[in-house]
């Protein structure tokens, strides 16, 4: 068995961590990872020495500032400025450095607003984005087309995939820049205990949104960096080699919710506060090519928020 050194920029995130567990199960993987404070992955010198100084086999490119539509609303800048510095830095020097395989994470954001439903990789730019959060999601699109042209001039094996909405142990709960998942397990975990008689969530609830457990993804991303590159290049082209990743279902949000109170326990009223914003309509990835490059995904969703939900308590 072949070692193999592999560098995962974000171990930290929610899909880091997932990708380290996993990764370390096979004892010929030799695993790097860096703190934020060992490493401040926006500084172009320090992520070249770092890479200078490592023999890198594969780099998994998980890290990202990521969040809910409030904080891509109230910190845009900084959403496009420390994503597109982040890959940018790790992208080159790892080619600079000699390292022929890279697998960079984005995200369904991508794709435009009005995308026909299922999205499929070929509907990137046809369209205007979601309003907010375009400059996260340009950066991220930005990722992609930075692999494709490493691979094109100088014959790199940087792939992409784009996960939809994920969710999982190690995910953010802050009460202001989280996602719909985690945000939802906090407040009817926090009603619970207090015995709130009514929480109010965002929007109309009509939104459709699909999920993927981290661990999923963690598998999904390990499937595709480790592909035959032939086999890779069969079902992908030179400028649309991206790879949607996600369960190929959705649910309304006010479906979410219910589920959610239901795992948590959570037996007050829920009322819609239509002021707020919905964000798009619909999201929901299609996952046949990554289908027919071997994968799909296997946790239910009831399922995977239990698990989310025993990991939550676990750590407050």
């Amino acid at each position: 068995m072949e070692n193999k050194t592999i560098y995962i920029a974000g171990h930290q995130g929610m899909v880091g961590s997932a990708l380290e567990r996993q990764l370390r199960q096979n004892p010929s993987n030799h695993i790097i990872t860096t703190t934020k404070s060992q490493l401040d992955l926006t500084d172009q010198a320090a992520v070249n020495q770092f890479f200078q100084q490592h023999r890198i086999d594969q780099v998994y490119l998980a890290a990202a500032k990521v969040g809910g539509i409030h904080a891509n609303n109230t910190y845009p800048a900084e959403f496009i400025y420390q994503n597109l510095m982040i890959q940018t830095n790790i992208i080159h020097a790892a080619h600079q450095n000699g390292v022929q395989k890279l697998l960079f994470l984005g995200s369904s954001c991508i794709y435009p607003k009005h995308a026909p439903q299922p999205m499929q990789e070929e509907h990137l730019l046809t369209g205007h984005l979601e309003a907010t959060n375009e400059p996260y999601a340009i950066a991220k699109i930005a990722g992609i087309k930075l692999c494709e042209s490493y691979n094109r001039q100088y014959g790199r094996d940087y792939r992409s995939v784009m996960p939809t909405n994920l969710y999982g142990p190690g995910d953010n709960y802050h009460p202001e820049n989280s996602h719909v998942i985690p945000a939802l397990i906090r407040r009817f975990h926090e009603a619970k205990i207090n015995n709130t008689p009514a929480i109010q969530a965002w929007g109309t609830g009509t939104p459709k949104r699909e999920f993927l457990y981290a661990d999923d993804m963690a598998e999904a991303s390990i499937h595709v960096m480790n592909l035959d590159p032939e086999i890779y290049a069969q079902h992908t082209q030179p400028m649309c080699s991206h790879i949607n990743v996600g369960s190929g279902t959705d649910i309304t949000i006010k479906e979410l919710t219910h589920t959610i109170a239901a795992v948590i326990g959570y037996h007050g009223t829920i009322e819609w506060d239509t002021a707020k914003p919905d964000g798009t309509p619909r999201k929901l990835m299609n996952v046949s090519r990554l289908a027919k490059l071997g994968w799909q995904a296997t946790t239910p969703l009831e399922e995977g928020i239990k698990k989310a939900y025993q990991a939550y308590l676990e750590k407050n």
